[in-house]
């Protein structure tokens, strides 16, 4: 007799279909299309002694080839864990949240969790539990599966996926120290979900710098009654935006706490739609604590960035994407 899987076992693939094919052959093809193309980087892919990247999370008509050039970016070798850490578009969260399920599925094959890990977090008592309906609405680690599952193909690893709430500074530094000896080990990936700017009256976001760098003009919110410049268009004035933090994130020459500080600073300042500040925030946390602990220098290496269209005008709207790889 055969044992019938609880639905709560298994996270079914709830965003195929819609967000990216749920035919596996089709689906495989696209990807390795995608990682194809990632050529011309130096250093050569993989990066050796990548240990982290940092992926959007769109449908993959969008976002797909932005994020191949990251997961093209992992040199896979002795990697058993992966760590996914993505932001809660539809639960509200004053924390971080775990799985209640045992695997993942996609269409181009299925992830198991790494269940003694998780429940070595359940035992903080610093995370809440995802019930099946919160766990499947969510898209922003769903999108990240099919690569993962790709870049390790016919690999035995095991993943360990974390919603990341609406969480202060404060809390992202104190869940970046609780993961920071799990990152540290060498048997472990992390990857951070995240796209950039969502631009537009539709995402109540339209900043704006009137004047291109090095103008020190400040941003302003346009409207039909502020219109754009004709020198400088709304989409070079997005990228200008998604660029500020790109390189504070880059880590140019300060710490990586004061990286994290200044990347709050510029937040506040801007109130750019980065809808995985946190788990990036949450990366900081880690790399600041693995800094501080281990004496280790990380390195943040964009190697991509795109935009979903390229707006002219306030009737338009956008939403950026951003790849990048991480050594530590």
């Amino acid at each position: 007799m055969f044992r019938r899987e609880k639905r709560q076992d298994v996270r079914s693939a709830s965003h195929a279909g819609s967000w990216y094919t749920d035919d596996g052959d089709e689906l495989a093809n696209e990807l390795s299309g995608w990682l194809n193309k990632v050529q011309g980087t130096d250093p050569p892919y993989p990066i050796a002694g990548c240990k982290a990247v940092i992926a959007p999370h769109a449908g993959y008509s969008y976002s797909g080839p932005a994020a191949a050039w990251a997961y093209k970016s992992i040199d896979t070798v002795g990697i058993k864990r992966v760590f996914i850490l993505g932001p809660s578009h539809h639960l509200y969260l004053n924390g971080c949240a775990l799985s209640g399920c045992k695997e993942y599925a996609t269409p181009v094959g299925n992830l198991p969790l790494d269940l003694k890990t998780i429940n070595e977090l359940r035992d903080t008592d610093k995370f809440e539990s995802l019930d099946i309906d919160d766990d499947e609405a969510e898209h922003s680690l769903e999108m990240h599966l099919p690569y993962v599952r790709t870049i390790f193909k016919d690999m035995d690893i095991s993943i360990v996926p974390i919603m990341v709430g609406a969480i202060s500074q404060q809390s992202e530094s104190a869940y970046g120290q609780l993961l920071a000896p799990y990152l540290a080990r060498e048997d472990t990936f992390c990857v951070v979900s995240s796209d950039f700017c969502h631009w537009g009256t539709r995402f109540s976001y339209t900043y704006y710098y009137p004047e291109p760098e090095p103008s020190n003009e400040p941003g302003v919110r346009l409207s039909r009654t502020v219109p754009p410049s004709d020198a400088h268009p709304i989409h070079e004035s997005i990228s200008r935006l998604d660029h500020e933090a790109m390189e504070i994130l880059a880590l140019p020459s300060s710490s990586v706490s004061e990286v994290h500080v200044d990347f709050a600073k510029y937040l506040s300042r801007t109130k750019n739609t980065i809808c995985g500040r946190h788990p990036i925030g949450v990366l900081l946390g880690a790399l600041t604590a693995l800094e501080e602990s281990k004496d280790v220098h990380p390195t943040i290496k964009w190697v991509r960035y795109e935009q979903s269209s390229a707006c002219e005008t306030i009737r338009d709207s956008s939403v950026s994407y951003a790849s990048a790889w991480i050594k530590f």
